[in-house]
């Protein structure tokens, strides 16, 4: 998949809002590599922020929340990368209020922007939005039934991009699984405690692996270095969308090859620390204090439209993965 250096004679805008972010800030690393030539906005509250800049780009304080600034912002990209939002279940439902204002208002005032302006969206919702999966494996499809407040309003906001989109732009809506993995700005290392990063921590600290029960939960795994091509593929692909005047949405699974039970995770983990640090650690199985998320056994995603559309696969495995996290920590 290729894109043009210019359109109509001037160089593509790419706004990221949340570019500060874990996967914000690799994304813009990755259209710098991939299309050094395109222009880059890069937008961020900084809320969970972890950079100021990212090579030559430099990361200007803009609230989602705020529309004035936002739209000023905006004004003249021809795409919207849209990554700021409140995620996880935890930290939405300690905040539901700052939840709700990011990922339902700023997700709307992002789509109406597109909508005045013709610009082209990319959005990532979550698996959080379909609660317990009915059929496997897993697409974008399958009915929403959130559990919880993170994946409410995460629905919220697709189905708002939904609305604003027909007739009037270009939208590609991702339903993402687990990320894992971390990456390096300068000299920062970005990362999230997501669950394989956190277990990773933990071992490397000599500290037990717990896992809430039962433990036999699966999830999908995929790493954000992967996560970060799809974005850029998308934004490849809209393009021709944009010159084509094509609108409406289009959704696809961005997710790893692997869905693992957490106790295999965490046995993954247990055992790579004992072979890369000479640590021995245990897996503790503890009581689990959440009663809103899914406990399928099962959590294969179907991957197939992004492999054909998006010419995109992940590449990352969790082994090698946690074996480079383990090595760095050593």
């Amino acid at each position: 998949m290729t894109a043009p250096d210019t359109i109509d004679g001037t160089k593509p805008t790419i706004a990221i809002t949340g570019a500060a972010g874990y996967i914000g800030s690799r994304v813009v690393q990755q259209l710098q590599s991939t299309h050094p030539n395109w222009t880059l906005r890069a937008l961020d509250n900084y809320y969970r922020g972890q950079v100021e800049s990212i090579g030559e780009t430099d990361v200007t304080h803009v609230d989602v929340r705020d529309r004035r600034r936002l739209e000023e912002a905006l004004d003249g990209a021809d795409i919207v990368l849209h990554l700021a939002a409140v995620s996880g279940v935890d930290d939405c439902d300690e905040n539901p209020d700052l939840a709700y204002e990011v990922n339902v208002t700023g997700t709307n005032n992002v789509a109406w922007f597109c909508r005045k302006t013709g610009t082209g969206l990319v959005f990532p919702f979550s698996m959080a939005v379909l609660g317990d999966p009915e059929q496997f494996p897993i697409t974008a499809d399958l009915p929403r039934d959130p559990f919880n407040w993170y994946g409410r309003t995460k629905l919220l906001g697709e189905r708002a991009i939904e609305s604003f989109a027909d007739g009037a732009f270009p939208a590609h809506l991702f339903l993402k699984s687990n990320l894992y993995g971390d990456h390096t700005v300068d000299e920062t290392v970005v990362s999230k405690p997501t669950v394989i990063n956190f277990f990773v921590e933990r071992a490397t600290a000599g500290e037990p692996l717990t896992v809430y029960e039962p433990g036999t939960q699966s999830r999908n795994f995929v790493h954000v270095k992967d996560v970060a091509r799809a974005y850029v593929r998308s934004a490849e692909r809209m393009f021709t969308q944009l010159a084509n005047d094509e609108t409406g949405i289009e959704t696809c699974e961005i997710a790893g090859n692997e869905d693992p039970s957490v106790m295999e995770v965490a046995e993954t983990v247990r055992d790579l620390a004992r072979e890369e640090l000479d640590k021995t650690v245990d897996v503790e199985l503890v009581e689990n204090p959440r009663s809103d998320e899914t406990m399928v056994e099962d959590f294969a995603v179907d991957t197939s439209k992004a492999n054909e559309v998006l010419e995109w696969e992940a590449r990352h495995t969790v082994e090698e993965s946690v074996r480079d996290l383990l090595r760095r920590c050593a």
